[in-house]
């Protein structure tokens, strides 16, 4: 990990919380516990930026420096609301095209699948704020610069985003092997947020329950599995499709 992509020392991620500085995830040495550190934890409760507590030798593989038992990820985009960007391509006058990836943690996949969905026109990809790939300068890279276009929303609770978007018209589509309707079969021309799951696990059960559609890819090949950022192309273009 490139140390420019890093913030170490509590007073110093302290101080990127209250400027509002878009940070992709704090580690936390375990069993730390004094005056600076409970400030850390307090300056976190207003936020929700995701945080865990590892062993001191994991920090100590990142840097030498003095870190005081925290280090903070610093993302290379800035993340949006739902709601805020929602609202936006509403006034627009544009039918919604929107993007979920649940637990998509490969940075290269990310880059990718963010490539294919600032071509096919997404208005903008929603992830989890916990087990989501970073955004860091290989995803990036892969993306060809389109998360430099594409805003992304991270979100702490995926389960209440859906729900939002449902209630605001959008119908959800989940994209998975176990299902008998084909990507054909779908209407894309009505506003719609599409469900990409991982390829180890796929799609969470409490999402593919509050999805509208599900519909899979055709495949005649003998291994009938797609890597996840060429599924996620092949279902984008068949929204350029219907929509063109």
């Amino acid at each position: 990990m490139n140390e420019g992509t890093l913030i170490f020392g509590i007073r110093a991620i302290i101080e990127a919380i209250n400027a509002g500085k878009a940070i992709d995830k704090i580690l936390l040495q375990k069993g730390l516990s004094n005056e600076l550190f409970n400030q850390l934890r307090q300056a976190l409760r207003g936020s929700e930026i995701p945080f865990q507590f590892v062993p001191p030798e994991k920090l100590k593989r990142l840097t030498d420096k003095n870190h005081q038992g925290a280090i903070a990820y610093i993302a290379e985009v800035n993340y949006y609301s739902t709601e805020d960007l929602l609202a936006e391509v509403f006034e627009a006058g544009k039918t919604p095209l929107v993007l979920i990836l649940d637990r998509v943690t490969d940075v290269r996949n990310f880059g990718a699948i963010a490539r294919s969905a600032e071509c096919a026109g997404v208005d903008f990809i929603i992830i989890p704020s916990r087990g989501a790939a970073q955004i860091n300068g290989d995803a990036i890279k892969t993306s060809a610069g389109a998360l430099h276009r594409l805003k992304v929303c991270r979100e702490d609770n995926l389960k209440h985003t859906i729900e939002y978007l449902k209630e605001y018209g959008l119908q959800i589509v989940a994209c998975h092997e176990k299902t008998d309707k084909l990507i054909y079969d779908a209407d894309f021309k009505k506003p719609t947020a599409i469900i990409m799951g991982s390829e180890e696990n796929g799609i969470s059960g409490e999402y593919l329950k509050r999805s509208d559609v599900q519909v899979k890819i055709p495949m005649t090949g003998n291994i009938a599995s797609l890597n996840v950022s060429v599924a996620t192309g092949v279902v984008l273009f068949e929204v350029v499709h219907q929509r063109l």
